[in-house]
């Protein structure tokens, strides 16, 4: 498998492709629904169950401060790009964050099943995750969108992450007395790949007498029988010319595991009276040990600066304007041309950890009714966020309830709704914790969140 251009490849993954996403938390409140204790370990459900092979708990979607519909634009009747010129500047640049970040995580369930016991409530899954997370300077949008205009362009804050993992987990909860009740998981995992692309260092200095552009960045990728591919071109004037190699891709020969972990969830609920009710979680407190660590760099920072370069108009000098050309287009490509410096070896890599910190209040003149307020935080450094939501949740009999929410935080505003149907021995749900209203073809939201969450699961 070939990988030459990872970065973009990643990017366009986030807007048009869809992930199993971990839950919606739009569900967090709802009794009928069978997965609050993803969110917080310490929760119980009202009955056992057994998720359907493959359709316990299916949610697509990704979420970004920015959108498709950012780089996508309608011009008499027909569909171009930012960089078409009948889209000005100005208005593509209003939507552009100095951080523009898309993530998506990703938890395909392979086996969930949760059942209570006398005193206890306890769950086991098998679990297939994944979180890939990108970063985008704003200037760097700017400066394809402009050309090079300003004095200085800061690019060092363009990152990508992504990592895959198999995850096994046994949960176990109680109550300790008739107000406190908590819980925790652990979790055996088996890695699958990780890769850490940044720039440590990215600059461009624009001067009136010349202009300098300084890089630093590196790529650590640890995934089994992965190479990286390498390409040999001479570099510098004809006459004078040197070998030069370079990383242009990378080679994947049958991926398999390759690293192993483990990972804690902790939780506990607070049951004040009979209204209200407070709960606090942490989420995947762990790490993975990678098994290697192919690194490709750029060999420290790489600086080019126009005044090293002086233009003889002598066809014949040395330094003629095409052989200073040649070195001058040589020095650009040592700004982004990577060396393979091999394996370094065993590396440990922390799991990006989340804390969840809920309160709701169940309506004592509608008992039906139960207000719920809910803040999740990711810590996941660069690619860190969080959001609070607000959510109404109506269960006016034991076959049928219903939720809605908004939400602010890191990734803008949302609305989310979640239907809960659950009869005796049967329950199926349908939500979105961000619902879209515009789409581009084939089926892609122009939205900077999408997520649509469904499952069928057989209760006891």
């Amino acid at each position: 498998m070939k990988i030459s251009k990872l970065f973009p490849i990643t990017v366009l993954s986030l807007f048009a492709g869809s992930a199993f996403a971990q839950q919606t938390s739009t569900g967090f409140f709802n009794d009928g629904y069978n997965y609050r204790h993803e969110m917080n370990p310490a929760v119980a459900n009202s009955n056992g169950y057994v998720a359907f092979p493959g359709l316990g708990n299916l949610n697509v979607g990704y979420r970004g401060n920015v959108s498709l519909g950012d780089f996508i634009y309608s011009r008499g009747g027909k569909t171009v790009l930012f960089m078409n010129d009948l889209v000005s500047s100005q208005e593509f640049l209003s939507n552009i964050n100095s951080k523009n970040k898309l993530n998506t995580d990703v938890k395909v369930s392979l086996l969930s099943i949760g059942f209570r016991t006398k005193k206890t409530y306890q769950t086991i899954g098998v679990n297939v995750r994944s979180n890939v997370s990108v970063i985008l300077p704003g200037e760097l949008l700017r400066m394809a969108k402009e050309g090079p205009c300003n004095s200085t362009y800061d690019l060092s804050a363009m990152n990508v992450h992504a990592d895959a993992f198999i995850e096994t987990a046994y949960g176990y909860s109680r109550d300790i007395d008739e107000k406190w009740r908590v819980g925790g998981k652990v979790k055996f995992l088996l890695g699958g790949g990780n890769v850490d692309a940044k720039f440590k260092d990215a600059r461009f200095e624009l001067h009136d007498d010349k202009w300098v552009a300084t890089t630093d960045a590196e790529i650590q990728a640890s995934v089994k029988n992965l190479t990286y591919d390498k390409e040999v071109k001479l570099r510098g004037p004809v006459g004078n010319q040197t070998e030069h190699e370079y990383v242009s891709g990378m080679d994947i020969d049958k991926a398999g595991l390759n690293g192993w972990g483990m990972a804690f969830d902790l939780g506990a609920t607070y049951q004040l009276n009979e209204d209200w009710k407070f709960g606090l979680s942490l989420l995947d407190l762990g790490f993975i040990k990678w098994d290697n660590n192919m690194l490709a760099s750029t060999d420290g920072p790489q600086t080019v600066s126009t005044d090293e370069y002086v233009f003889n108009p002598d066809d014949e000098a040395s330094n003629s304007f095409d052989n200073e050309w040649d070195r001058f287009t040589e020095g650009i490509s040592a700004l982004y041309e990577l060396k393979d410096k091999g394996d370094q070896g065993k590396r440990t890599k922390a799991l990006a950890a989340t804390i969840n910190a809920s309160a709701d209040y169940n309506c004592p003149f509608y008992r039906p009714l139960t207000l719920g307020l809910m803040n999740t935080t990711k810590i996941q450094g660069d690619y860190s966020w969080t959001e609070f939501r607000l959510s109404a949740n109506y269960a006016p009999c034991k076959l049928f309830s219903a939720s809605m929410s908004v939400a602010e935080g890191t990734y803008g505003a949302s609305f989310g709704w979640l239907l809960n149907l659950h009869p005796k021995g049967f329950n199926m749900f349908l939500g979105m914790d961000h619902t879209f209203t515009k789409m581009a073809k084939p089926c892609v939201p122009m939205a900077g969140k999408f997520n649509m969450n469904f499952g069928i699961n057989f209760s006891f």
